[in-house]
């Protein structure tokens, strides 16, 4: 069903396919309730039959009904493909026309649908024609901003909004992947790509609530946010596939594809990794270097401390060794050599006592007298959204790393860390850099046990650290 990141897929009129920014729900009762159209019909005679028929049609479309795993499992569960009208009626979309009954439902679709079919008894329905794949989904997807808060009857609104350009055939709302909460933006994908062009050059542009909505074409869109990553080369390849195809969720043409191609081994996947990051499981795109999702970081105002005054040589040990009586991790710290001022990232919200306890320990930095204060919160945002994506490349790298040894190079034999170009043998030393033997098993044991990291500030209970923040050039290197 649909998704979101990856968005929530629309309702009669629109397709079930799966967005960027919400997961796709596995059953059409349950994705019934995220679709459109209103709640409860007062309308009376053919407003209300069109209702009916548009939304039973949307359930057995192409852009839905291979997309949604409940709605599939009903299709194929018989070889004719019947599927009972009861079932389909009990869809929440569908109970506010439950009290007409399923004889005067079937005759609805029976009158009205050249797409449908019902069966004698009229007490089945099913497709006349076979399910064919969507094609051309994503140009003739628009996406426009400035829909505001999410309202209980948004979705429907905003199908009769993007209604008056053309046919819709879905309106994805938008979403937080973890927390689901509405962007305030939305993908409408048109039936043709005539609507496309009506509503990307419609004169006066598009509005909602007396105000201009940021439109644009959905590869547009994309282009978009792939210059605003500043993502290049094979990154940028990645990134702009991501946002035009369909991600994760039920597939029933992707299922059928992969028996015929063979499943993918188990070794052949690589596993998620997450980040733990200030309390929320980030999880890292591995593809194009290891990022995540910049609306998912979250801001935990009062975790960061600015420090002035310091005369522009500062040694991070200098700053994180006060610290150890009181912190359980050292914070993150972001300094670059010359400047005068620095920046010190907490795992929490510092209390009062916290932040007297710093000022104490650290009155005096590089022999000078230095000034502490809570950052604006603008920059503590900024901060901690590149800590975390900062954290997230280290991870990524780290993994690689580990990855890449073996003969040759990387991590050696049993017991041993390879050099470059070195091999470590069973107990002994690789060439080049190396590290003990018992130091490279306890990585490997300890790295079996990993699947979420936390990169600064806060005990990590599953897995080492990340290493503190790369600053700019020229900039100490912080070896902790």
């Amino acid at each position: 069903m649909a998704t979101v990141e990856v968005s929530k897929p629309v309702s009669a009129i629109a397709t079930k396919s799966k967005d960027v920014d919400m997961p796709a729900t596995e059953s059409a009762a349950a994705e019934v309730e995220e679709t459109a159209g209103g709640e409860g019909s007062t309308e009376a005679g053919d407003d209300v039959k069109e209702k009916v028929l548009t939304q039973i049609e949307f359930y057995f479309a192409d852009s839905n009904l291979p997309y949604d795993r409940f709605m599939w499992t009903l299709h194929t569960a018989n070889a004719e493909h019947w599927v009972p009208l009861a079932t389909v009626s009990s869809f929440k979309r569908m109970r506010q026309f439950q009290d007409k009954g399923l004889p005067w439902i079937a005759d609805v679709l029976r009158q009205g649908s050249d797409m449908l079919e019902v069966d004698e008894s009229g007490t089945s329905v099913r497709r006349r024609k076979e399910v064919r794949e969507p094609v051309g989904q994503f140009e003739r997807s628009v996406y426009a901003k400035g829909f505001g808060e999410e309202t209980p009857k948004l979705q429907g609104e905003l199908e009769n909004f993007f209604g008056k350009w053309g046919k819709v055939s879905a309106v994805r709302m938008r979403r937080m992947d973890q927390t689901k909460k509405f962007k305030g933006s939305a993908f409408c994908e048109y039936a043709d790509m005539d609507s496309v062009t009506r509503f990307l050059e419609a004169d006066p542009k598009p509005q909602w609530d007396g105000e201009d909505l940021l439109t644009m074409s959905k590869e547009a869109y994309c282009e978009m946010k792939v210059k605003e990553k500043g993502l290049t080369g094979k990154a940028a390849d990645y990134r702009a596939t991501h946002y035009t195809q369909r991600k994760g969720g039920f597939n029933a043409f992707a299922k059928d594809s992969t028996k015929e191609k063979g499943k993918k081994s188990n070794a052949e996947e690589k596993p998620e990794i997450f980040l733990e990051f200030l309390g929320v499981r980030l999880k890292i795109n591995q593809d194009d270097g290891g990022s995540v999702e910049e609306s998912e970081i979250p801001f935990v105002k009062g975790a960061s401390l600015k420090f002035t005054g310091c005369g522009g040589d500062v040694s991070f040990s200098e700053i994180k060794v006060p610290l150890k009586e009181r912190f359980q991790r050292p914070p993150y710290v972001k300094y670059q050599r010359g400047d005068d001022f620095g920046l010190l990232g907490f795992d929490k919200t510092l209390s009062d006592e916290d932040i007297a306890f710093i000022r104490e320990q650290l009155e005096i930095v590089n022999d000078n007298v230095v000034e502490w204060e809570v950052p604006d919160e603008e920059t503590e945002k900024a901060f901690q959204i590149e800590r975390a994506k900062a954290a997230a490349q280290r991870v990524i790298s780290n993994s690689d790393n580990r990855g890449s040894g073996g003969r040759g190079g990387g991590r050696g034999g049993r017991g041993a860390r390879g050099g470059r170009g070195g091999r470590g043998g069973r107990g002994k030393r690789g060439g080049g850099r190396n590290r003990e033997a018992k130091r490279d098993d306890a990585a490997e044991a300890g790295e079996k046990r990993k699947r979420a990291i936390e990169p600064d500030g806060g005990p990590d209970t599953k897995g080492k650290g990340v290493p503190v923040l790369q600053v700019a050039k020229k900039a100490k290197a912080d070896s902790s």
